[in-house]
């Protein structure tokens, strides 16, 4: 099996040393769609360096390089191909707020191996720090079509709960055609959010965007519609992938404002709506 579940449980955890600066956050936070309009103070606490505030899922590409999806792909134990792979779900939690350059110490290791029956998910692990102490721990939750049904653990169930009443919040999100390109400068090179042609092979009739450049745009929805513009206060945010978005596109964005908690659900309006984040969830500190 291309998966060797114990091999990749048993292996030691991978260091790797990470550093990133104000451009780096400002490409990352274009690359989400921030600073539109361009003059907007609002948009310009993302894009302009003397006023920069770094959004929390900025951790998911901090450093550049190989992001959690591909990470976990190269972990011993596990040899699948990429066109059958899909990024399930994300968790970050941040420790205290990330600053605008940094030289940290990242480590990964997997974490966890459910059987899904048609389908693996691994868990990738990373845990960030940098002379201070903890920035963030994330999770990626990695699914690998084909390879499931062994007999393992299925893992926690997927929380199908609906979100009940009218949302708090509904905000429309425009998704650029150009957006899984610029994206892509991160340290995403994955060519599903470019190639047609990998697209297809992959199942889909053209290329889709990152499912983490959805949780960055949703992300700072959150922030800029119910905390103030205030990265600082975000603690964690939670996500799953139920489906995929494609360039041009428009999100909508429903949000359930509870007491230190945002729920959030994300559809395709071009699509009626279909599911494209679930399971979503911001932790927050009150002002």
């Amino acid at each position: 099996m291309p998966v060797d579940t114990a091999r990749a449980l048993a292996a030691a955890p991978r260091t790797t040393e990470i550093t990133w600066t104000p451009e780096d956050v400002q490409l990352y936070h274009l690359g989400i769609g921030a600073g539109v309009p361009a003059t907007d103070p609002r948009e310009l606490r993302y894009t302009l360096e003397s006023r920069l505030h770094v959004l929390p899922s900025f951790a998911t590409v901090a450093g550049g390089g190989a992001p959690g999806v591909i990470a976990a792909l190269s972990m011993p134990g596990v040899d699948v191909d990429l066109a059958g792979v899909l990024h399930g779900g994300q968790s970050l939690r941040v420790h205290r707020p990330l600053p605008v350059r940094a030289a940290a110490t990242r480590t990964d290791r997997i974490t966890a191996v459910h059987d899904k029956g048609k389908a693996a998910v691994l868990v990738l692990r990373s845990d960030a720090a940098d002379g201070d102490g903890p920035l963030w721990t994330a999770e990626a939750q990695v699914y690998v079509r084909g390879e499931g049904g062994w007999g393992g653990d299925r893992g926690p169930s997927a929380d199908a709960r609906e979100e009940q009443g009218a949302p708090d919040r509904t905000v429309e999100r425009p998704v650029r055609e150009d957006q899984a390109l610029l994206y892509r400068l991160t340290g995403d090179l994955n060519p599903l959010h470019a190639d047609p042609g990998f697209a297809r092979r992959a199942g889909f009739d053209r290329p889709v965007l990152h499912g983490l450049c959805t949780y960055g745009m949703t992300l700072k929805a959150v922030v800029d519609t119910l905390l103030d513009g205030d990265v600082t206060r975000v603690r964690s945010w939670t996500a799953r992938f139920t489906g995929v978005t494609y360039p041009g596109e428009t999100l909508r964005i429903r949000m359930w404002r509870g007491d230190g908690t945002v729920r959030v659900a994300v559809g395709a309006v071009e699509r009626g709506n279909a599911p494209v984040l679930a399971g979503a969830t911001v932790e927050f500190t009150r002002s």
